[in-house]
């Protein structure tokens, strides 16, 4: 019925109903990537429009079989990416909810602090409990804090974490950001982008990462087309400052840019020097638990038979 029923050292043949002999080969649960943007359409921006990507066309060939889109929908629009979008999906798909009503529809839309509502968002979200399993804070440019301390609070009355694309404002730092704003289980987007956000300070990264850590803030990968720079993720290795889940922020123009999906980000993870089951578990059980999502990312008796069977290259590769 879907769930894994047993797991042995070895397995009668005789009792399964179809056998796969994977010599050779890994078996490890589904790949879980929370960040992604699958609202496509013919409407605006990443809210429905063209730069979303048809997710069950590049999913299950990279051996993903769960994704959160990273607030492309707001509480406005969200109906429609359920409707047109997730209850068609093969992948599963769950979401962050943006704290911008209309969502990424881009521009001065997610700028406008008027349309971003703790209290609906919140609401709206605890709604669709399960579905909804984030709060997304992206883009914002401004010098307040408003957009943040809106989306702790909507996460606060859903009793979901926040994901925070911090924008490019310099007058807000991501030490307050932690210190003040995040709770634990909140989480950094684009953690080793090129410094613009304050990953990195004259040349080392920003020791207010690693209090963050410690108090539980978790971060994300978030590839993306210019959110991860090879620079900044080797000063991260040297200084052991590790992402606590991997993920891709595929859309049209990243997943067309420096970056193709789960298995080519797993791969420069490998290429930087963290072994391989701490890139399998940064790319299910920790992506999993990030989300509130125990029941995926792991092959334990009784849990969804979500599995995927990966083989290890080695040779010499260009990223």
């Amino acid at each position: 019925d879907g769930k894994i029923a047993a797991v042995a050292a070895d397995i009668p043949a005789a009792q399964a109903t179809k056998v796969v002999n994977a010599a050779g080969l890994y078996v490890t649960p589904g790949l879980v990537d929370i960040h992604v943007h699958v609202y496509h359409g013919e409407k605006t921006a990443y809210a429905g429009g063209p730069n979303g990507v048809p997710i069950d066309a590049f999913a299950p060939r990279s051996c993903t079989t769960t994704v959160s889109d990273a607030g492309s929908a707001g509480w406005r629009n969200f109906d429609d990416f359920q409707t047109r979008i997730i209850d068609k999906a093969k992948t599963r798909v769950t979401a962050f909810l943006n704290i911008v009503g209309h969502g990424m529809a881009g521009g001065e839309k997610e700028q406008d602090l008027s349309d971003m509502d703790a209290k609906l968002t919140g609401e709206f979200a605890l709604k669709h409990k399960g579905l909804i399993v984030g709060i997304k804070s992206a883009h914002y440019n401004g010098p307040e804090w408003a957009p943040f301390e809106r989306s702790v609070e909507a996460g606060k009355i859903a009793d979901i974490p926040v994901m925070v694309d911090f924008g490019s404002a310099k007058v807000r730092t991501i030490a307050e950001l932690f210190e003040k704003h995040f709770r634990p289980g909140d989480i950094f987007s684009h953690c080793y982008a090129g410094g613009s956000r304050g990953e990195v300070i004259d040349g080392k990264i920003n020791p207010a990462i690693f209090a963050a850590q410690k108090k539980g803030i978790l971060f994300d990968v978030g590839h993306g087309g210019g959110s991860f720079v090879f620079r900044t993720a080797v000063r991260a290795f040297k200084e052991k400052f590790y992402a606590d889940v991997i993920s891709t922020d595929m859309h049209i123009n990243s997943m067309n840019a420096g970056m193709k999906d789960m298995l080519n980000v797993m791969s420069k993870f490998l290429a930087l020097g963290m072994p391989l089951d701490e890139v399998i578990a940064r790319s299910t059980w920790a992506a999993a638990k990030s989300i509130k999502q125990d029941g995926l990312g792991h092959l334990s008796v009784g849990a969804v038979a979500d599995v995927a069977v990966l083989r290890l290259e080695t040779g010499d590769f260009g990223f």
